[in-house]
């Protein structure tokens, strides 16, 4: 294996293949840690773990990662660089969207962790608490959503939100023609997330607001690489999902600009982090299990995902997200080591 986050795959590769499988289990594909798989003179320790012959403890166990396909490559990238220091820790990614990961999975105790992107909603809280589900809530990065148009669509190369409002709400445009009379009198071919996903959610919240309804009419999907085909294939398509799926496949589509009253801004990191790309700019999230972190192994990768959430290579060159500072990072961590020493 190479020292890169995703694990010797250059990073359209990795998003490609990681969006369409939408799982993947790290264990065993890591290089052995200096520690090995503790041989002769090896014992155990409390903790479950084993220790070496020096007596440091080797972290063991397995680790169920749900939820969110925007946050997903991210988490493998930082659960593979953990268990090239870990490599006893077997760790097991899941891409069921956001809401898929809370209530099939995370708050019915069958997940360590669940990553969002978007926060948890009451009914999600209401029902882990049902079953007994405390969590804690972790900011990983931040994302702009990003909608797509086919490489040939030359009519429009900004929109406000108002319009992306006409083109996906349910009882909204038809044609491109009815959001603006110059464009071409055309049916609008839509490309979305499934209601399971949390950039469907946040999507709705920003764009259609509580007065509209989300079209039903489009082709719905947990997959970016569908939605991304789907318009790469379609001069009438439109689309979105997460800014580093499309980073990774700008020859394929087009990003369209936002207008949100102050002129045209494009998606990127650095318009993302300034606070520029609005409504469309988001906060990333993944919610650990607080029962969980009671275990060593789960509160080591707790702790190695909030401080790789500052770390500028892998969150924004390889992955595609604004990073966290190191402040906002430090004060992630500070409050999850207090959750830690209680359930410790």
């Amino acid at each position: 294996m190479t020292d890169s986050p995703t694990g010797g795959l250059s990073r359209r590769r990795f998003l490609t293949s990681s969006g369409a499988i939408g799982a993947l289990a790290l264990a065993g594909c890591t290089e052995q840690s200096s520690g090995g798989d503790g041989g002769s003179g090896g014992g155990t320790d409390n903790s479950g773990g084993s220790t070496d012959g020096s007596g440091s403890s080797q972290l063991s166990g397995e680790i169920t990662i749900t939820g969110s396909s925007t946050v997903f490559p991210l988490a493998t990238a930082v659960a593979n660089e953990f268990q090239k220091q870990h490599d006893q820790v077997d760790i097991s990614l899941s891409s069921t969207g956001s809401g898929g990961g809370f209530s099939n999975h995370f708050c019915v105790g069958n997940a360590e962790f669940n990553n969002a992107s978007r926060p948890i909603t009451s009914e999600e809280e209401q029902l882990c608490a049902d079953n007994g589900i405390e969590f804690h809530e972790i900011n990983v990065a931040t994302d702009a959503v990003t909608v797509i148009v086919n490489p040939e669509n030359d009519w429009v190369d900004c929109v406000t939100p108002d319009q992306l409002r006409q083109m996906w709400r349910a009882d909204g445009a038809s044609t491109w023609a009815d959001v603006n009379s110059d464009w071409p009198d055309e049916p609008i071919n839509r490309f979305g997330a499934a209601d399971t996903s949390g950039t469907f959610d946040y999507f709705n919240e920003a764009i259609l607001g509580e007065e509209a309804d989300h079209t039903s009419n489009y082709e719905a999907t947990e997959q970016d690489n569908l939605i991304l085909q789907g318009v790469q294939q379609d001069q009438y398509g439109i689309g979105y999902f997460g800014f580093a799926y499309y980073q990774s496949n700008t020859d394929a589509v087009k990003a369209l600009s936002i207008d949100n009253g102050d002129g045209c801004v494009e998606p990127s990191l650095e318009t993302a982090k300034a606070g520029d790309y609005q409504p469309l700019s988001r906060p990333l999230f993944t919610y650990p299990q607080k029962s969980a972190l009671a275990e060593d192994h789960v509160a080591e990768f707790a702790r190695y995902f909030v401080e790789q959430s500052a770390n500028t290579e892998l969150v924004s060159e390889e992955i595609g997200y604004v990073p966290r500072t190191e402040e906002a990072m430090q004060e992630e961590l500070d409050a999850l080591n207090s959750v830690i020493d209680e359930v410790q």
